[in-house]
Order: structure tokens, then C-alpha cells, then sequence
């Protein structure tokens, strides 16, 4: 079974990319079938007529701003990240030492060196408060909202993810791009679009990007997937569904003189930009990696996740708004879920998290220095986080060296945006357990992105009983962002 394989329903399945009864067919019988869906199916067009106000200026949202999601899928160690206790016993503060950084009087672990030496350029945050948060699926920091728990919730999966909000408020700052792209290994690692409609859903970045396979512990197969989503058919080209373009209009021509409303002309532009989207050059073009010098490659590296944030950068610098990664090989509740070296697959703090910490720290610290580098950074906020922090002792589930869950703190990192940067927010206790200054919630978090794409923090949206909700869930702007 191919590695992005899924089963779930999503709003790109009527694309039946690979199917011989869909876009691919080249018999006159499907390409008039295609022409009764619609080249892409219904569920594209009717996505990109949900878009069409924002495309005519809709809230005035300032364009050009993006952000990229690293999305830590497990919840990486407070403690063995960005808020060490060095003068702590061994069994709170961990294996690991710690560095100075740019940053006077603030020390970070030792395996996040690259990061140190340009922290004046990062904002830490070590004081969020994660409770209610829980993963498989992740929601409530993804969506902002504390209900967003489906594991409590049955009504939680419903919850639109900040990416999905920005995606209707916002939109794509270039037509024919995504506005919310995921890169993911499993659906329950990221939100989606919920209350909004599956035309919400983030486009499937995996699916349509040639990616290094990896397997479910980190290991590169050496194979690589095919890019299904703009694969084509044996035999059949861009060239001849060009062609058979052709026949869609004369089909639609026929439609209309039959149809005495404008219903027709208006699906015709919904029509041409699903077109757009899936064959267009533009969108095509920033899913292929072969487009970058061989100089930027090597930069980012060939693993899987930083061929992803190579891809990140391309797509919002293409036109794409909100894209996350899911920094995760397993398919289960993510490769940083630390709990110990006898619990596979994700081992403890020393086996487990300090291999990923050095790749991590490259990645990130490679794609802020792009992005400033092609002067990118002010208009792209990359924001580092995982679902909830561990517990500040070591040794849970007869492990001696992992940590667990720990909703009730976690650290995070954010760069660029044009935010103010070269600062550490808030303050934990001295076991690294509890907030002790500046509670930061889920709900700021999604305040300070809506507000960084300048939709309106009173936006709502109407659930499945007709009821009002608000996109920001008891929460306000981080102030000390300069928001």
C-alpha cells in the first residue's frame, strides 16, 4: 500500500486521479462523463466558488502574508528543547546539557546549536498552557478552540482548523494556488476544514509532490512517491486534455442555451480555475522540487522533512497562505511522542528525541535564513510546535528515560511575520512543570494568526444546528508580539 495511502473522505476524492473512470480516461465517453462533473469533479469548483468573494476583496485581508506550521507531531520535551533546567537533579532536567544564545542570559539545548546562534531572530514562548490538548486526532491547538478534544468530544472533529479559517477568510495571495496545503502522514495528525465544508480540507501537499519514502521508524527506503495527484494516465497528456477542453465548452455552450439563469456562467470560471489549479503551470511548478538549483537542495538537505520545508517555502512563495508540516514517520500519535526507550516505536529522551533534535534544528533554522534570504521572512510567520509538553520527570510507564504527556505546559517557537522577534515569553516553574508567568492558551494563538492575516478576531462561523460559533475561543493577541 503506497506509504500516503488513506481511506478517509476528503474534498480532493472526486479527482480519482488514478482511476480509469475519471480526469485520466482518455475515451470519449469519460471525457463527456468528465464534462457532466466537471473537469475536476464537483467538489473543486464549488470550493473555488466558496473562495470567490475573498478573490474580489472580500474582508480587504492583506495579501501576500503566510504562515508554515512545523508541526512536531507527539509533543516534543519542554525541558529537552527550548526551557532546559541545567540546575535541576538529573531526573528533571534530562540528559542533555544546554548552550548559550544570541539571546544574553538564555540557554537552549545543546543539540539545538544553529538555533542558539540565531535566536535573536526566534521568539520563544515557554510558557503555553496545553491542557485539554491530546493527539490522534490533533485539534485543539490546531483549531485554537479547548473543546476541540474528540477523545471528550464527539462534536470536536467539527472544529475548522485555524488553516481551514484562513483559507475562507483569507484565500490564496495568487489564484490557482491552494490557500491551506498539509503535508501529512496521517489524517489524524492535522485539522481540517469541519463546519466549513471539505472544500476546507487542506489540498494534500504529500500527494502531489515527488518525496523520499520513509518508513514508520525514520528509515529512508531509498524509493520515492510518484506525485499522484498530478499524474496522468498512460498516454494521455496535457497536450490532449487540452484538447478535450475543447469539448467541455462545447458541451457548456449547449448547457446554457438550455439554462436561463447565470448559473451556468458562474460555474464556468469555478470550472476554469479548478483547471487552473490542477493542471495549471503555476501550481504544478511549486510542487517540483526539480525546479531548485542543486545549490538550494543540497542547503535543505535530501531528508524527507526538509525536502518539505523546501516545498513549503516554494508554495508560499508561489501564492499558497497556510501550509503545515507533520514532522512525522509513524502513522500512530507521532514520532515525537518520547514515552521511553522500552516503548517503541518513538523511544525515550536520549534514543528517541536526540536524533530528531539536529535535524530539526537544521530544518528550521535553514528555512527562517531562505526566506530572509530571498526576503521572504517579514510576510512568512513559521511557527514550531507540538500538541503538549512531557512531564517534567523522567521514568513514566516503567521507562527510565522517557517522559509522558503533559498538557499542562509546553514550549513553542515562532520567526519572521514582521513580528517582534528576540525574546522569550513567559516563564515556567523550576521543575519546568506549570506556568509561572504569562499564560499563553490555544486561543491567543489563534487570535495572533488571524489577526497577522488580518481577518477580523469577531469572524464566526455557523455549526451543523445553525448555531453561531467564533473563530477565536476565549483568547486575544500575544501582545508582546507587537500584535
Amino acid at each position: 500500500m503506497n506509504r500516503w495511502s488513506h481511506s478517509h473522505a476528503h474534498a480532493f476524492g472526486s479527482f480519482n486521479a488514478l482511476v480509469r473512470e475519471g480526469l485520466v480516461v482518455a475515451s470519449r465517453r469519460n471525457v463527456l462523463k468528465a464534462s457532466l462533473g466537471g473537469i475536476a469533479g464537483l467538489s473543486l469548483p464549488r470550493l473555488l466558488q466558496a473562495r470567490e468573494p475573498i478573490s474580489q476583496g472580500g474582508l480587504g485581508a492583506p495579501k501576500g502574508k503566510s504562515v508554515i506550521l512545523l508541526w512536531m507531531t507527539g509533543g516534543p520535551s519542554q525541558i529537552d528543547t527550548w526551557d532546559p533546567k541545567p540546575d535541576r537533579p538529573i531526573q528533571n532536567r534530562g540528559p542533555f546539557g544546554v548552550t548559550s544564545t544570541a539571546l544574553p542570559g538564555v540557554f537552549i539545548c545543546e543539540h539545538l546549536p544553529k538555533q542558539a546562534a540565531m535566536l535573536d531572530r526566534f521568539t520563544l514562548i515557554r510558557s503555553v498552557d496545553a491542557k485539554f490538548s491530546n493527539h490522534e486526532p490533533n485539534m485543539v491547538l490546531q483549531t485554537g478552540n479547548l473543546d476541540a478534544e474528540p477523545r471528550t468530544n464527539p462534536e470536536a472533529p467539527r472544529f475548522p482548523s485555524i488553516g481551514s479559517i484562513v483559507a475562507k477568510h483569507h484565500g490564496a495571495n495568487r489564484p490557482g494556488l491552494p490557500p491551506y496545503v498539509g503535508f501529512y502522514r496521517s489524517r489524524s495528525h492535522i485539522a481540517f476544514g469541519g463546519y466549513l465544508g471539505q472544500q476546507y480540507d487542506p489540498f494534500p501537499g504529500n500527494l502531489a509532490a515527488k518525496l523520499p519514502v520513509y518508513d514508520l521508524v525514520g528509515n529512508d527506503t531509498g524509493k520515492k512517491s510518484d506525485g499522484e495527484m498530478f499524474q496522468l494516465a498512460k498516454g494521455l497528456s496535457f497536450e490532449r486534455i487540452q484538447n478535450r477542453r475543447q469539448l467541455l465548452k462545447d458541451l457548456d455552450q449547449m448547457r446554457r442555451d438550455i439554462d436561463q439563469t447565470e448559473t451556468m456562467s458562474a460555474m464556468d470560471s469555478h470550472h476554469q480555475q479548478a483547471y487552473e489549479l490542477l493542471l495549471g503551470k503555476e501550481t504544478r511548478q511549486a510542487f517540483d522540487l526539480a525546479q531548485e538549483s542543486d545549490k538550494t537542495t543540497e542547503r535543505y538537505g535530501s531528508h524527507l522533512w526538509c525536502q518539505q520545508a523546501l516545498l513549503a517555502r516554494r508554495l508560499v512563495e508561489a501564492g499558497s497562505a497556510f501550509v503545515t508540516l507533520d514532522l512525522s514517520y509513524h502513522t500512530a500519535s507521532g514520532t515525537w511522542d518520547n514515552h521511553g526507550d522500552n516503548i517503541p516505536p518513538y523511544g525515550g529522551i536520549s534514543k528517541g528525541l536526540k536524533p530528531l533534535l539536529p535535524l530539526f534544528d537544521h530544518l528550521l533554522t535553514t528555512l527562517v535564513s531562505d526566506l530572509e534570504e530571498r526576503g521572504k521572512l517579514d510576510d512568512v510567520l513559521v511557527i514550531a510546535m507540538g500538541e503538549f509538553g512531557r512531564t517534567p520527570m523522567m521514568g513514566t510507564q516503567e521507562s527510565t528515560d522517557g517522559r509522558d504527556h503533559w498538557p499542562n505546559l509546553m514550549s513553542m517557537a515562532l520567526a519572521g511575520g514582521g513580528l517582534k522577534h528576540g525574546q522569550v515569553i513567559g516563564q515556567s516553574d523550576k521543575e519546568g512543570a506549570y506556568v509561572r508567568e504569562r499564560v499563553v492558551k490555544p486561543g491567543d494563538i489563534a487570535a495572533t494568526i488571524y489577526r497577522f492575516f488580518g481577518v477580523p478576531l469577531e469572524t464566526q462561523y455557523t455549526d451543523a444546528s445553525g448555531r453561531p460559533r467564533n473563530i477565536v475561543d476565549h483568547g486575544e493577541p500575544i501582545r508582546e508580539l507587537g500584535m
